[in-house]
Formats: structure tokens, C-alpha cells, sequence
């Protein structure tokens, strides 16, 4: 079971200057807890940039050139009519579709995409580090689960940028949930 060390700091100002030291002093930052987003923190937190728009726009184009080769193929191989005399291939017709099977590619497979990088899926269980922490205060939390922690050197960081409480803390044991009354009858 891993351990957590976490600080709660009144102003982000705090955090930032913390969350900076923390990170220049080795120590693993698992989290940052604020009630709204902090210009900087993923910087200082060393949180790399995302790969999500790469993903919606290979999407997006991915399900854009599916539809528009769907539509060619049933418009002038499957089954091709002679609509007002247009021609059989008649691409500027397959435009709209075509954008709009694409931004729905798009949509859909980042939210999956963002769902299975962030390992949130159904049934998944959160360890709640601090109860309405992002009510009115901000919080870091540092993985303790090595020998070569140093609790006292994160104390006295947390001490030096104002913190207003740290601790050490365990997770708690998460009891397996009772199946469904659906799922009673079946065993």
C-alpha cells in the first residue's frame, strides 16, 4: 500500500512556490488539488502536455475520409444514380456528411480516448486525499512509498510556503461494493 504525504495552503501562490521546491528537491508529486485552474501548476508540477488534440484530429479525419469513401463507393459503384444530371461522383454533395461524420468521430473517440488515458471507467474507486479541499484551499499530495522519503525536508518546505495543515496518510481500504440485486439472484 503506498503512503501519501500532503500540504494545504491558503493562497496559490503558496502552492506554486511549494509544488516548484517539491519538485527541485526530487520529490514525487502524485496530485494538486484548487478550487479553480492555477496559470503555471502544470509547469511547475512537471505535468506534460497532452496528446488529446492529436488524437481528435486523426480522428476527425480518420471519420471524415471514411464517410467520403463510403459515399463515393455507394454513389458510383454500388449504386449509382442519375440524380438531375449531376455527375455519379459528385463531391461537393458529400461535404456536409462528410463534416459532420467527422466531427462526431472526433467528439466521440476523444472522450473515450480521454476516459481510457485517465483510467476512468466504470465501477472505479477514487482515494479521496482530502474532504472539500477544493472548496477554499489548495493541496498537494506527494508520493510517499519508498524508504528514500524525507517526511521532515517535506515539512519544512510545507512550513516555509505557508501551509496551513500536512500530514502523512495511509489510504484507506476500500470495502469491495455489494453486487446489485440483479446480480444476487444469479450466484
Amino acid at each position: 500500500m503506498s503512503r501519501h504525504f500532503q500540504a494545504v495552503f491558503g493562497r496559490e501562490e503558496d502552492l506554486l512556490g511549494a509544488v516548484e521546491e517539491f519538485r527541485a528537491d526530487g520529490f514525487e508529486i502524485e496530485d494538486a488539488y484548487t478550487p479553480y485552474a492555477v496559470h503555471g501548476l502544470d509547469e511547475a508540477a512537471g505535468v506534460r502536455r497532452t496528446r488529446l488534440g492529436w488524437v481528435c484530429a486523426v480522428l476527425g479525419l480518420g471519420g471524415a475520409a471514411l464517410m467520403m469513401g463510403f459515399q463515393q463507393w455507394v454513389s458510383v459503384v454500388d449504386w449509382p444514380l442519375n440524380v438531375g444530371g449531376k455527375p455519379f461522383a459528385s463531391t461537393p454533395a458529400f461535404v456536409p456528411v462528410m463534416f459532420e461524420v467527422g466531427v462526431l468521430a472526433a467528439g466521440l473517440g476523444s472522450v473515450v480516448a480521454f476516459f481510457l488515458i485517465s483510467r476512468l471507467y466504470p465501477g472505479k474507486r477514487a482515494f479521496p486525499h482530502l474532504d472539500g479541499v477544493t472548496d477554499d484551499c489548495f493541496a498537494v499530495v506527494l508520493r510517499a512509498a519508498d524508504q528514500s522519503f524525507d517526511g521532515s525536508r517535506a515539512e519544512e518546505i510545507s512550513q516555509l510556503h505557508g501551509a496551513t495543515d500536512w500530514k502523512l496518510i495511509d489510504p484507506p481500504a476500500i470495502p469491495r461494493r455489494r453486487p446489485a440485486v440483479a446480480m444476487r439472484w444469479l450466484k
